[in-house]
């Protein structure tokens, strides 16, 4: 597992230079999906702290379900020592003065250890889950059970449809994924953002069915069964920051 370098020339398709001091944590994310749907902002509005502005695409703000599979290693430790563990994130799109970034209503785990680091030290509402992710040819069955509230759950299968491609500026699937930071926000209201740092999405179109999906329960929204947009990615690589408070 090679390190991204987050050093260099490597940050020409990033909207703002790279964080100067050193990131903390490598990350590799393996074959994952993004599903997404148009949702009224109005509806989210009530879930996202004022200080952040709820983002839209062409009159309508997304909300993203992203299962896949996590590699991590703090900087500094061997590869033998990395974690090995899927994840699903429940998420929508905003931005804070000019940055563009990702918030994160749920993110559901099966490790432990990351479950409670990422809650105290990067004020991310990590969930503890029992989870699996299993290959089968290009197929991925994915099966994700919260335990504090088993009725939060999701079970479904999916798989490339297409070749890898990078996305172009201003579309779509470009707003959706090409974001290098994420806001959490603390027990007092604090708004915090993590710098993040990977190479362009290689995206492929994807199809996927959804057995059972209640991710966006506890937030009082009801998906349609079918996402409107689908998008895999055999692999990320990813360096992250530790938060810093916002000002204002």
């Amino acid at each position: 597992m090679k390190p991204v370098d987050p050093s260099g020339l490597h940050a020409i398709h990033r909207q703002w230079p790279i964080p100067r001091r050193p990131w903390i944590i490598h990350m590799s994310w393996h074959d994952l999906l993004f599903q997404h749907w148009p949702v009224p902002a109005s509806s989210l509005r009530p879930l996202v702290p004022r200080d952040l502005e709820i983002e839209e695409f062409d009159g309508s703000a997304w909300l993203g379900i992203v299962p896949f599979s996590m590699t991590a290693r703090p900087r500094g430790f061997h590869a033998r020592l990395a974690s090995h563990f899927p994840e699903v994130n429940v998420r929508t799109y905003v931005r804070h003065r000019d940055k563009p970034g990702v918030w994160f209503f749920s993110l559901d785990a099966a490790d432990r250890l990351t479950v409670w680091g990422a809650r105290r030290f990067f004020h991310l509402p990590y969930y503890h889950a029992a989870m699996s992710s299993t290959l089968s040819g290009e197929t991925v069955h994915y099966r994700s059970r919260r335990i504090e509230n088993p009725d939060v759950q999701l079970q479904c299968a999916y798989r490339p449809t297409s070749p890898p491609q990078v996305s172009s500026k201003g579309t779509l699937e470009y707003w959706l994924t090409e974001r290098y930071c994420l806001f959490s926000a603390s027990r007092d209201n604090q708004i915090f953002c993590g710098e993040i740092h990977h190479p362009p999405w290689e995206l492929q179109l994807a199809e996927a069915e959804n057995e059972t999906n209640t991710l966006a329960g506890p937030l009082g929204l009801s998906l349609t069964p079918k996402p409107e947009l689908l998008h895999f990615a055999k692999r990320q690589d990813v360096v992250a920051w530790l938060v810093a408070a916002t000002i204002g």
